[in-house]
């Protein structure tokens, strides 16, 4: 059942998008209405140099940031209404942190956290991933059912890509950086789309509830968690076929793969664990306890030694992946 279907109702167009970045308030704007405030997800980036790690849910306006060193909330970011997604450009230099109800990548100084302009993308402005040189950005759109191409120089959009059915914040890179994964919430599935010409290869189907993506270093083999099956999904890249289902905890929405790519991690939110699995057998070896509600926001540190895992509280738990325990949490003043 699990096999590439041709792409034949998911066409995805070209539409050059004229939108120009625009400077932002650093005032936040009323709250009283929020796009989508039925989808929930978190998010957490570390800087580059592991200085700091900044966090956001979205259903909280205000997006934390905490010293790594010291383990204290030291600035809450305004001038959010809906954060969804965070990220630090490849140099440390910049955050760059989607909003879905003002419709907008915010841009701001990863230092003095000065908001610095904001790139209009639609309301529904979800999930979002970086080339690897920092040069062009990858902007969701889960209610316009787009994914728009911004070049991150320029703060424009180069691009809106047609075609997806509710792309949330699942959307992947794959290490070469020639292929786009794109989750759609809605049919369950994954668009991939050729970078280099911007259009459609293949449709993966066979995900249930389908949730965060990893993919292999080697770019052979793509990990998905299914939040309405409890299980992670295997998919061999190069036939794009489900070859296994992992069982994991209940509500699985993370599947954050280590950076020596041996170990696989589920988010089980409604377990409260990481479920730990060995790549190599393509089984679960082990459960790390005393989350609240890990999401797909799990970032490895300190060479891959360590796991920062964010609670619903916002709170970080640092995990010893060595002996599968929390060490310390972060961020609960």
């Amino acid at each position: 059942m699990n096999v590439l279907r041709p792409l034949i109702l998911a066409t995805v167009w070209l539409v050059t998008a004229p939108y120009m970045a625009q400077a932002a308030s650093p005032a936040s704007p009323a709250a009283s209405y929020r796009f989508d405030s039925n989808i929930v997800n978190n998010s957490l980036a570390v800087s580059p140099d592991e200085r700091i790690a900044v966090a956001s849910i979205s259903t909280e306006p205000g997006v934390q940031v905490v010293s790594l060193k010291t383990g204290k909330r030291i600035q809450t970011l305004k001038g959010f209404v809906s954060p969804r997604n965070i990220l630090f450009t490849p140099d440390g230099k910049t955050l760059l942190i989607s909003d879905s109800t003002r419709g907008v990548v915010a841009v701001l100084d990863a230092r003095s956290y000065k908001m610095l302009a904001t790139i209009p993308i639609g309301a529904g402005a979800f999930g979002t991933t970086l080339s690897k040189d920092g040069t062009r950005l990858y902007v969701n759109n889960q209610a316009a059912n787009t994914v728009t191409v911004v070049d991150v120089a320029s703060r424009q959009a180069q691009a809106v890509l047609t075609g997806f059915a509710q792309p949330r914040q699942g959307v992947k890179l794959n290490p070469a950086g020639t292929l786009l994964f794109v989750t759609n919430f809605l049919g369950d599935k994954i668009s991939v789309v050729d970078v280099s010409t911007l259009k459609p290869v293949a449709e993966i189907t066979g995900f249930r509830g389908v949730r965060a993506l990893s993919i292999t270093a080697d770019g052979n083999t793509l990990y998905a968690a299914n939040s309405s099956s409890n299980s992670l999904s295997v998919v061999d890249l190069k036939t794009y076929a489900i070859t296994a289902d992992i069982p994991v905890g209940k509500d699985p929405y993370g599947a954050a793969l280590s950076p020596d790519g041996t170990r696989l991690y589920s988010g089980d939110k409604g377990d409260g664990t990481l479920t730990v699995i060995d790549t190599a057998t393509q089984k679960p070896i082990g459960k790390i306890t005393g989350f609240d509600e890990p999401r797909q926001a799990i970032v490895f540190a300190q060479k891959g030694r360590i796991a920062y895992v964010l609670n619903k509280d916002l709170s970080i738990a640092v995990v010893d992946l060595e002996t599968n325990t929390i060490t310390r949490t972060l961020g609960a003043n």
